[in-house]
């Protein structure tokens, strides 16, 4: 476990990552974090919740409109 601290950021209120977490989440500068709330409280992702629900519907539209995308990558 890896303890945090809150701390001013300006107007806001931030927290400030030890380079263990970044190195783990893949995180570097300027990249976006998601807080998802879970049973077992929050969880700090890198990875949108609903990412997996819009690959599967790209992908039956890329399997839908193979030939054509396969033409427009010429």
């Amino acid at each position: 476990m890896l303890k945090v601290k809150i701390t001013t950021v300006g107007n806001s209120m931030g927290i400030l990552l030890p380079k263990e977490a970044l190195i783990k989440l893949k995180a570097n500068k300027g990249d976006t974090l998601y807080l998802v709330e879970s049973p077992e409280g929050y969880i700090l992702t890198p990875y949108q919740e609903d990412f997996e629900s819009q690959m599967k519907a790209a992908e039956k539209v890329m399997k839908k409109y193979r030939n054509a995308l396969h033409e427009l990558a010429k």
